[in-house]
């Protein structure tokens, strides 16, 4: 990443911000940094369905999220602005922050892995660039909402929790946590570089929300998943096994593969994130933990098992050493989100991986060189 505002793409034609809104007043703009990767795309592509003006403020760093622009130019000729730069940028920032009447902050360095061989940057993107953009939102005019996406590792390894196997995967010994999931009430325990960064990246915006009353919600993340999603080995698993499978590449497995998540489909996701700005009054000050909940869980041996039965073929398999932070056992109790905004996941497991199977299968086939196989 650059500290300062990169070119736009030479193979990216940025089109014009439209600045007219019903009977030629402004329209509502919303900003989403991080907004040309997976949950940002899926994002402005619902706002901008719905006649919304929305600016994508995004450095590009992560391969693959330039097609994601450029999906999105071809299918809007108007609403939509681009900014190519950095959270680290305070100018590049606050000029974004002060065209917005609503905030949805995903920039982030996002793998553990990463923040492990370079932990300054990390913090420096994740910790510094949150307290960048919240000061221009305390210094701006309007002063807009804002709802962050934080992440479960905030609750560390949850090494007091005691796991049992069942089959192929793994279970807590605790019946009332098995029966609901990790909620907002748990310690928070900040594990590994990336860790920390997010968590003090949470912890500045509720605490900006108390002492200058800005208006924010925190989302502590579990495993999101969809359309648009380039998954890697260090972050978005599910889409890297399936990209990995129909590329004919081996999977590596770190740990016993029997570890579970509760794993969330990105429409459910988007529909939680446009109630929490709805109801930005009565949540703001507060953090959800959000995932598919006790109904939406899945163990990797599972994910495996599933993708094999959806490709028709057997999945080749190696098994690594356990990572720093990885929890055996992860599930989110989503009872908080859905009692205080009335909202619950609607896209089941087995049909959300169908779903995202076949996007990326259509991907592939308008992509050749994406999914070539490798040679033998």
């Amino acid at each position: 990443m650059s500290s300062k505002i990169l070119k736009h793409p030479s193979n990216i034609k940025l089109p014009e911000p439209q600045l007219k809104g019903v009977n030629g007043s402004a329209p509502h703009t919303t900003l989403i940094t991080g907004g040309a990767g997976f949950i940002g795309t899926n994002l402005a592509d619902a706002l901008l369905s719905e006649g919304k003006s929305v600016i994508i403020y995004d450095n590009l760093s992560r391969k693959g999220v330039e097609k994601n622009l450029q999906w999105l130019k071809d299918k809007y000729d108007k609403n939509l602005r681009i900014e190519i730069a950095d959270v680290r940028n305070e100018t590049a920032l606050r000029e974004a922050v002060n065209s917005a009447d609503a905030v949805y902050h995903f920039a982030a360095q996002v793998a553990v892995t990463t923040s492990c061989l370079d932990p300054l940057m990390d913090f420096e993107v994740n910790a510094r660039g949150t307290v960048n953009l919240l000061e221009a939102i305390r210094q701006s005019e309007k002063q807009p909402p804002l709802v962050f996406t934080s992440t479960n590792k905030v609750y560390g390894g949850l090494e007091d929790m005691n796991v049992i196997l069942k089959g192929d995967r793994y279970e807590p010994e605790d019946e009332e946590l098995a029966a609901n999931g990790v909620s907002e009430d748990r310690k928070v325990d900040f594990h590994s570089p990336y860790g920390c960064s997010k968590g003090t990246a949470d912890a500045y915006i509720l605490d900006y929300a108390r002492t200058y009353d800005l208006k924010a919600v925190v989302f502590r993340m579990s495993c999101i998943y969809g359309p648009h999603q380039f998954g890697t080995e260090d972050q978005g698993w599910i889409a890297h096994f399936l990209i990995s499978v129909l590329k004919g590449e081996p999977i590596t497995i770190y740990g016993d593969g029997k570890q579970v998540r509760d794993i969330l489909y990105i429409a459910d996701l988007i529909n939680a994130m446009k109630l929490a700005q709805e109801q930005m009054n009565t949540l703001s000050g507060k953090a959800f933990n959000i995932g598919g909940g006790v109904e939406n869980t899945i163990s990797l041996l599972e994910l495996i098992q599933m993708i094999e039965n959806l490709n028709g073929e057997k999945v080749d398999v190696d098994f690594g050493d356990w990572r720093t932070g990885d929890q055996r056992y992860y599930v989110s109790d989503i009872a908080k989100f859905n009692r205080e905004a009335g909202w619950s996941p609607k896209v089941s497991v087995y049909q959300g991986i169908e779903n995202l199977y076949h996007w990326l299968t259509e991907f592939g086939e308008t992509n050749k060189k994406l999914y070539s196989r490798q040679s033998t």
